[in-house]
């Protein structure tokens, strides 16, 4: 069954739909998988073995019955630990809240499993979901599967749910993105990632950073599974009022449109500074062959150097990071992660005065880079400026979000999907970043380069 490790979720399903797999033999598969690779890459905090492989007996016995329910119906997932699922265990990544049993289900957990998908348990986040590099002093930094020799930083803070799908442990992942963390470890693991708009998928039951920024979202292996898990966890929840009101369009017919005549915006030349060569030169050929399938290339120009609207997304996570954390913050006995208490005390100080000024600055803002993308269908950059560093060379007083801030900032959707490979055969990553609510746009553009490449489809050498 070795060939199962890096399917995707659409070719699992249709294995189901033809009778050539069962639920519980996929299930299977993947709980031996993290079994055997699991000790060394460090994704899960805590598996649900017993209760997925009893979920995939039921599933087969449904299916079997032709009550099958959808694409999704006995296919495994995993779930970062910051979702909180009733009676289990949320920790948010943090050693304080280790006994902490989650109250409620969150509204994308129950949605999955309404949808007839398996938890096959949490995977292993930055304290708080705050940091970009995915590193975690105190319950363990997972390891990129990409480098077996050296430990490499596996993107954050969704760190466990891209290490997970990345060396095949888990065909997909639920991570969430306030200011990259769900496309920094879909980049540097090699995998797919969407970050959705702010309201397109409910965050209610997910511990929160931001509520401004906070976002959920797949961590996939490609743009279709993408789509799946999108359709299956986006729409209305009268508990997160964010949420309500808004139309929500399966982006599915849009998908084969291809990028001919799409107008596709590219970084300032002054936005490639500390750029690496290799993932320069991965963007570069990626434009090209963008290019060549018939988009129209655009020279973009910006009002303010994108470092500004990382700020601004910092300062965002300063104010509301520290509300939602204050009482452990503040404790001096709180076993924090010594590299995140850091992050978050930047709030301590902030009067309600300077939280809405700052609000009223990322308004203004928006606005004023709304002309910058006022002629284009959507725009592209490396999704970090290098391939995954070492742990020990990441500067945790920085981030490696320099791209993906921005999109948040300016409250837009993207995607990241593979796009090249270094010297070192580390992965690096293209971000097609759309207006607010224009999923279909992005993944229909994601698409088109999937359909043209195969990045998507390797995958690192680990042991059997």
């Amino acid at each position: 069954m070795t060939d199962l490790w890096f399917k995707s979720l659409h070719e699992l399903s249709a294995e189901i739909d033809a009778g050539h797999l069962s639920s519980a033999e996929i299930v299977d598969t993947f709980l031996g998988r993290i079994d055997r690779q699991d000790g060394k890459l460090h994704a899960f905090i805590d598996l649900y073995a017993d209760d997925a492989r009893e979920a995939a007996r039921a599933a087969d016995m449904a299916i079997a019955a032709g009550k099958r329910i959808g694409p999704l119906h006995g296919l495994p997932i995993a779930l970062k630990d910051i979702i909180d699922m009733e009676g289990r265990v949320t920790t948010g990544g943090s050693m304080a809240l280790v006994d902490r049993i989650s109250p409620v289900t969150a509204t994308v957990a129950t949605r999955l499993l309404n949808s007839g998908m398996i938890v096959l348990g949490k995977t292993h986040t930055v304290e708080f979901a705050s940091g970009g590099w995915g590193t975690n002093t105190r319950m363990g930094t997972p390891w990129n599967p990409w480098d077996l020799d050296a430990h490499r930083c596996p993107g954050g803070s969704s760190a466990g749910s891209g290490v997970a799908v990345g060396a095949g442990l888990a065909p997909s992942a639920i991570g969430t993105d306030t200011g990259g963390s769900v496309r920094l470890p879909a980049g540097w693991c090699g995998i797919t990632g969407l970050k959705v708009s702010v309201g397109r998928i409910s965050t209610w039951g997910i511990l929160p950073l931001s509520q401004t920024l906070d976002t959920p979202g797949p961590i996939v292996r490609d743009i279709q599974d993408a789509v799946l898990l999108y359709n299956a966890l986006q729409g209305p929840d009268p508990n997160d009022p964010l949420t309500m009101g808004r139309h929500a369009p399966d982006p599915s017919p849009e998908l084969g449109l291809g990028v001919k005549s799409l107008r596709l915006g590219i970084l300032p030349d002054g936005e490639r500074d500390g750029i690496d060569p290799e993932v320069a030169a991965a963007y570069d050929a990626s434009v090209a062959q963008l290019a060549d399938a018939g988009a129209e290339i655009v020279h973009l120009d910006f009002p303010h150097p994108l470092r500004k609207l990382v700020v601004l997304a910092a300062r965002v996570m300063d104010g509301e990071g520290y509300a939602c954390n204050a009482a452990l913050v503040d404790d001096p006995g709180a076993p924090l992660d010594e590299d995140v208490r850091p992050r978050l005390t930047g709030g301590r100080t902030m009067s309600v005065k300077d939280f809405q000024d700052i609000l009223r600055e990322r308004e203004a803002v928006i606005r004023e880079f709304e002309p910058a993308f006022a002629g284009v269908d959507g725009w592209l950059a490396p999704t970090a400026r290098t391939a995954a560093p070492r742990v020990e060379d990441a500067d945790q007083k920085d981030t490696p979000g320099g791209f993906t801030r921005p999109v948040n900032t300016l409250g837009q959707c993207a995607v990241s999907v593979p796009n090249g490979q270094t010297a070192s055969g580390l992965p690096t990553s293209l971000q097609i970043a759309c207006r607010p609510y224009d999923e279909a746009r992005a993944l229909r553009i994601g698409h088109a380069w999937q359909q043209m490449t195969d990045w998507h489809t390797r995958h690192p050498a680990l042991p059997s």
